[in-house]
């Protein structure tokens, strides 16, 4: 019989932050080795946790074992093989992010992989978790299973699973639903008293009915239960997918209000911050890049389909709230055009291809500054663009995107994804010219033709005049104490060719004095050359900025229904937005 890995969890000392953990390990190889993850999937960069571990001891009974660091991560345990094996050690936890673990006198939170260390050879065994030490009235919320007869015990089938389940400690609001027969659970901790948790509640169970109508029809999802966590804080955004849950983080004043009915744009993004999450349970989660079928918790794991999991997932989580009837097409439309007008303005998109952006996440995405919009391109959005034309030529030829996930999802081996594999289904669908086009599209670096597909979708367009600093290239920070700050500068803008620089602060415009940049519009400032004085390492400068044509940066993007759509078109529009 194959005995237990076991993690007790203490929540040693909230004030210092600080999860004492004991592990044990009944039968240890004779040099046992263990180390702790270095990332958490779903989050590609490589984040360093072991870096919160301290005091780590080894014993077995009465007997310190010796232990030798081999790396940042890793240690071995010269056990000789003789009865289990017990390591002690504490855990600072003060990140409130969804990626790693938090702990204070009113909130505990974590993922696994920045607790528990893995044991080498044994991650295939069963894992057990028991919670001790929590306050007199915290609840816990997770989607592990329980290991029965233990009160705050969690049971796993392997290491795998144990990383895959993040748990909420506290006291927080607690809500619950069925979707196509499935108990989901929604936690949201730090709310304000009038926040309407029953519309929460009603507006996800609908979009969590589309999600799975969608994989399955009239079937049942791949999890047996599944549960939202959900932390609200003054200012954060972010959410991390797993197998049968999810972390999220979001601004309280998203979260809808008693008494207020419209979908305002906060909650609009939370709610798309849901499904974007909850779409994942599906792809990505089993439905994987070849390259994730067996997880390296020690380095980075690379692949070149990001812009497939990430940017398809991106599509779909706005797709799925036109669905789900909680905006309408009008809204949905502009949520595209944002994108667009987002994806046109960054230059790195004639540097870097989706697959290469994928490839690069670990040192560009997740390491943004400010030349990544010069260096690279979001596989998120402008996979969900590519996730969007290839939809829209799919019904074309009688077939959709929606047609390809489910074909995916039955024809990949154990979930496995190549894109060899992704070409031959496109193939199959809508013929071997459009899976060259989807080749092209994922591995060129020119911007993509959205216009005639949406077109034939009865979608027309117009433009709108940018805002002037985004039209000169400049991305700024302002702010009464700050000043005007440059963020970044595009490249090939007009900022960029009169030298204007990131970490800049802009002090004044033709001799006047700014507080906010486009205030100078008032005296004419935008349309001719202008002075731009400046603060750079102390000293002061000026510069001359000359407007340039750029269409990108001077104009958006404006996506309406055309009123003057064929039949053909019209028809197609019907099928995609259900109007």
């Amino acid at each position: 019989m194959t005995t237990s890995i076991r993690y007790r969890i203490d929540l040693a000392d909230a004030a210092a932050h600080r999860y004492h953990v004991t592990l044990t390990v009944p039968a240890p190889a004779s040099d046992q080795v263990l180390s702790l993850p270095v990332w958490i999937p779903g989050s590609y960069m490589v984040r360093e946790f072991g870096r919160h571990l301290s005091g780590l001891v080894a014993r077995q009974g009465s007997r310190e074992v010796p232990l030798t660091q081999l790396d940042k991560t890793s240690w071995r345990a010269e056990t000789g093989g003789r009865g289990a094996l017990t390591l002690e050690y504490d855990a600072y936890a003060f990140d409130t992010s969804v990626r790693t673990a938090y702990l204070d006198d009113s909130r505990g939170f974590f993922n696994s992989t920045s607790l528990c260390l893995r044991v080498h050879g044994q991650e295939s065994h069963p894992h057990e978790l028991r919670l001790a030490g929590l306050p007199s009235g915290w609840e816990v919320a997770t989607a592990m299973p329980p290991l029965p007869g233990v009160r705050n015990g969690f049971a796993s089938a392997d290491y795998d699973e144990l990383v895959d389940h993040p748990f909420e400690l506290g006291t927080f609001w607690r809500g619950r639903f069925e979707a196509a027969g499935v108990p989901h659970e929604f936690v949201v901790a730090g709310a304000w008293a009038n926040f309407d948790g029953e519309r929460l509640l009603a507006d996800v169970k609908r979009l969590c009915a589309a999600h799975i109508a969608f994989w399955h029809g009239r079937g049942k999802p791949p999890f047996e239960r599944y549960v939202f966590l959900l932390n609200t804080v003054e200012d954060g955004y972010g959410g991390l997918e797993h197998r049968a849950s999810t972390a999220l983080l979001a601004n309280r004043r998203d979260l809808p209000r008693q008494g207020q009915a419209a979908v305002g744009d906060g909650y609009l993004n939370l709610l798309g911050l849901i499904s974007h999450e909850y779409f994942h349970a599906w792809n990505v989660k089993r439905l994987k890049p070849a390259e994730f079928m067996q997880l390296d918790y020690s380095r980075e794991n690379y692949t070149r389909l990001l812009w497939l999991f990430e940017g398809f997932t991106s599509y779909y989580d706005d797709l799925m709230l036109r669905r789900a009837g909680l905006i309408d097409s009008a809204r949905y439309l502009k949520l595209i055009a944002r994108t667009i007008n987002g994806v046109r303005a960054t230059p790195g998109q004639r540097v870097q291809s989706v697959a290469e952006a994928s490839f690069d996440a670990w040192v560009k995405y997740y390491r943004s500054d400010e030349n990544t919009p010069n260096a690279t391109v979001s596989y998120y959005t402008k996979g969900s663009l590519l996730a969007l034309l290839l939809d829209l030529h799919l019904r074309q030829a009688g077939e959709s995107l929606d047609a390809l996930m489910r074909r995916l999802w039955k024809a990949a081996p154990r979930g496995a994804v190549t894109e060899e594999l992704v070409l031959a289904e496109v193939e199959a669908l809508g013929g071997r010219k459009l899976a060259d086009a989807l080749a092209g599209w994922v591995h060129g670096r020119a911007e993509l033709p959205l216009m005639p597909a949406l077109a034939a979708a009865g979608i027309g367009h117009s433009e709108e005049k940018a805002g002037w600093s985004a039209s000169l290239g400049l991305k700024l920070s302002e702010g009464p104490v700050t000043g005007v700050q440059v963020k970044a500068v595009l490249a090939g803008s007009a900022a960029a060719a009169a030298g204007v620089s990131a970490g800049d602060e802009l002090l004044a415009i033709d001799g006047w004095r700014i507080r906010r940049f486009d205030d100078a519009q008032q005296w004419g400032a935008e349309s001719r050359p202008f002075e731009l004085m400046l603060v750079r390492g102390q000293r002061v400068r000026t510069l001359t900025l000359r407007p340039l044509p750029v269409p990108a940066l001077e104009r958006t993007l404006v996506l309406a229904p055309d009123a003057q759509a064929s039949p053909a078109a019209l028809a197609l529009r019907r099928g995609w937005l259900g109007d």
